[in-house]
């Protein structure tokens, strides 16, 4: 799972070196001025493939298959109606959008047309991103995997075709990343699709999973029970990112490419974090479906640990090699130190996030999500925001950095009192 989602993250990491290096510093900008809308729209199918994973996971402990085909069908039906919607009126309302976030004059056509081909492959890209999630729930990571290696692949040849315009290809300038990503997702579904179902995999678009594909409202109100409430705290984070990027907009274009470029380094720094906290989540929901209620304590410990060990140890091989790594994505030496400077700030505390989502992460296991959601969105809300926003008042870019390790330091402290006063001591039954 950790190689699938560094890989996932991969595509777009080879997207943003390519225009960094090919194109420069404003090519960079532009596709950063959008991720915090791209994030905004994909964290309700991130929520809902969470849902969808815990009640697929319970009913695989307890081999019920059928019962997971059912769920898988509602949950693609309802992601694909989603992605529809934001394909019609997101490529709408493209423009605008990066106009009210303060997108600087110079970079706002680049990221446009960027935005806009990304916006109506809404649709392809949900279904790549549920199909993904609800296959962990059944025990297959190796099948993710796979399909974003292909994914990958076709996105580091294409990129730098469309952006010379390589066999004829047309020169697509700053979209060129956006039109790889549309052609990656889209062969690598296809390949998914007949992968499954020459190896009958249990989510295999068969004739009894398309019979599954509509929306049974109850199942529907199980998963939007629980991935419902992990939707808000991604859509939290979102809205904190663009509130994020509103104030390090108010710095310039160069400071906007600084900020690409160091999401991009700790993208991949909290992804085995997050690997680890899914994994908690998965192996939760699958002992608590096969009545092991006794296991979870050590998969908390296990969970816990393991993002010590290796969320710690890719910290500090990020911190050696900093600058190096930073060149990758920036070609402008005084944007380079401002990036490293940034990444110096805040990337310890992706350790302290990892143990923060190991603790959520199991919790939501057992259908407790209210309470883990609500301490993450305070966290965000109530203290990451306002305190980025003082300090970027008071002693300028630093100070917007310097509210993570604030925010991530109070959400572990308020979800282990939790975990361990009221969590631990409720009886667990599964949903």
């Amino acid at each position: 799972m950790m190689l699938a989602n560094i890989l996932q993250a991969l595509s777009g990491t080879i997207n943003n070196v390519y225009l960094g290096q090919m194109l420069g510093v404003g090519a960079m900008a532009s596709v950063s001025a959008f991720f915090p809308i791209l994030f905004f729209f994909i964290s309700f199918m991130i929520g809902l493939g969470a849902g969808a994973s815990v009640l697929i996971g319970q009913a695989w402990g307890a081999r019920e298959v059928e019962r997971v085909k059912a769920i898988a069908g509602t949950t693609l039906s309802v992601g694909i109606g989603a992605g529809l919607l934001v394909a019609v009126f997101g490529g709408a309302f493209t423009g605008p959008m990066l106009t009210l976030l303060g997108t600087p004059a110079d970079i706002l056509p680049g990221a446009t047309s960027y935005a806009r081909i990304m916006l109506i492959a809404a649709p392809g890209i949900f279904v790549f991103l549920l199909a993904t999630s609800m296959m962990r729930g059944v025990s297959d990571t190796v099948t993710p995997l796979l399909t974003l290696l292909i994914s990958t692949a076709i996105g580091l040849v294409l990129t730098p075709a469309l952006i010379r315009g390589w066999g004829g290809l047309p020169m697509m300038g700053v979209a060129s990343g956006a039109w790889a990503s549309v052609a990656s997702y889209s062969v690598a579904l296809l390949w998914l699709g007949w992968y499954m179902l020459k190896r009958q995999h249990p989510l295999a678009p068969d004739a009894v999973f398309l019979h599954h594909m509509k929306i049974d409202r109850a199942i529907l109100a199980r998963v939007l029970r629980i991935g419902l409430p992990t939707a808000v705290q991604m859509i939290t984070i979102s809205l904190a990112e663009v509130a994020v990027l509103f104030l390090v907009n108010r710095f310039g274009s160069d400071a906007t490419a600084a900020y690409g470029a160091v999401n991009q380094v700790v993208a991949y720094v909290q992804f085995p974090a997050i690997s680890i906290a899914i994994t908690a989540s998965i192996l939760g929901a699958q002992a608590i479906g096969a009545g092991r209620i006794n296991t979870l304590g050590a998969i908390a410990r296990t969970g816990i640990l393991m993002n010590l060990v290796i969320t710690g140890a890719l910290v500090v091989l990020a911190y050696l090699f900093s600058r190096t790594i930073v060149g990758f994505f920036i070609t402008s030496a005084p944007v380079v130190e401002v990036a490293q400077t940034l990444l110096h700030i805040m990337l310890w505390s992706s350790i302290v996030f990892g143990m923060s989502a190991v603790l959520s992460g199991l919790m939501r296991a057992s259908g407790s999500v209210l309470v883990p959601t609500a301490i993450s969105m305070f966290a965000i809300l109530a203290i990451e925001v306002p305190v980025a926003w003082g300090l970027s008042h008071r002693i300028g870019l630093n100070g917007i950095w310097m509210a993570y390790p604030v925010a991530f330091l109070a959400m572990l402290a308020m979800q282990t009192s939790y975990y361990r006063l009221v969590w631990r001591k409720r009886p667990i039954r599964r949903l």
